[in-house]
């Protein structure tokens, strides 16, 4: 399982900076997990992909094909998409169904929070987690900061990890 995450390919990159296949890969593996998979119909393409950085986990290319996404998430800068909106937020947190089980979810999360330290390290960072998430998001820090409640037929729950001020 470890040989497998230590073979992938990360990629941090800003919208600008994103290759075509890339745009694809993200949207593609998107709408795989969160429309399809989780039967969830909502607007996934929100205009706040590009003032973000995004970080793409590729797996191995299987001889005559490229690379696969095996991960992918997204980070919000401070103040976006407004003003009022001071904390960092990590978003679209997914594994592609053939990468499951090798605790990818853990290695995407300790590089975004390092990618993410690194520039704002007194800022509080925020998601909207799945509920049934909260145990996997407590375990690098974040702590509910609101109750559960129903995000397009899913129960989900605000968390928030205090930034070295706060």
């Amino acid at each position: 399982m470890t040989d497998r995450l230590s073979q992938l390919e990360w990629r941090w990159k800003r919208f600008d900076d994103l290759t075509t296949t890339e745009v694809y890969d993200m949207l593609a593996a998107r709408s795989a997990v969160f429309v399809v998979e989780q039967n969830c119909v909502y607007g996934d393409i929100d205009g706040l992909d590009i003032d973000a950085w995004h970080l793409f986990a590729y797996g191995e290319a299987e001889e005559g094909k490229r690379a696969a996404l095996a991960g992918y998430l997204r980070v919000l800068l401070p103040g976006h998409p407004d003003e009022s909106e001071k904390d960092v937020r990590i978003g679209r947190v997914l594994t592609t169904a053939k990468f499951r089980g090798l605790k990818l979810g853990n290695a995407m999360l300790a590089r975004a929070l390092e990618h993410i330290l690194k520039q704002w390290p007194a800022e509080p960072i925020s998601l909207h987690a799945q509920a049934h998430l909260q145990g996997f998001y407590g375990a690098f820090g974040f702590v509910p900061s609101s109750g559960v409640h129903d995000e397009d037929g899913i129960p989900h729950v605000w968390m928030r990890r205090p930034g070295f001020d706060s």
